[in-house]
């Protein structure tokens, strides 16, 4: 699975304490691969360009070249209809931890690879200074 994981990826130190409690050993293969492989920060020290566990992101599909805005939240939270995407989703993985302007990948369900540009970070917890999110 470590082939899911593109391009560098860095968490906080609390999103990975999280996720990691999250469903134990039931963690999605590309997410626990992404835990493993990631730079791992403090809250405090992460970059206010870079995807958290509830950050609001302006995407662009390249195959439409439409954007939307999507959160990416915990399991409990998702809403896909309301822009609120899990962290267990593909989708999700592929966006967790990346800077913006990066291209996010994903590989679907089906086996179709998935991919968007991070045009924005709109809000990030720890840019506004909530390191406890």
């Amino acid at each position: 699975m470590l082939a899911t994981i593109h391009g560098e990826r860095t968490l906080t130190e609390l999103d990975v304490a999280r996720l990691n409690k999250l469903n134990g050993s039931q963690l999605p293969p590309a997410l626990a691969d992404l835990l493993d492989l990631a730079e791992v920060l403090p809250s405090r020290e992460v970059p206010a360009d870079i995807v958290t566990m509830y950050s609001q992101i302006e995407v662009e599909d390249l195959a439409t070249q439409q954007t939307q805005k999507i959160t990416l939240c915990y399991p409990g939270d998702a809403e896909p209809a309301s822009g609120f995407i899990s962290v267990l989703s593909p989708v999700g993985i592929g966006l967790l931890g990346v800077k913006a302007g990066t291209l996010a990948r994903w590989q679907m369900p089906n086996g179709a690879e998935g991919a968007a540009r991070v045009v924005a970070i709109l809000f990030q917890p720890e840019a506004s200074g909530d390191y406890t999110t």
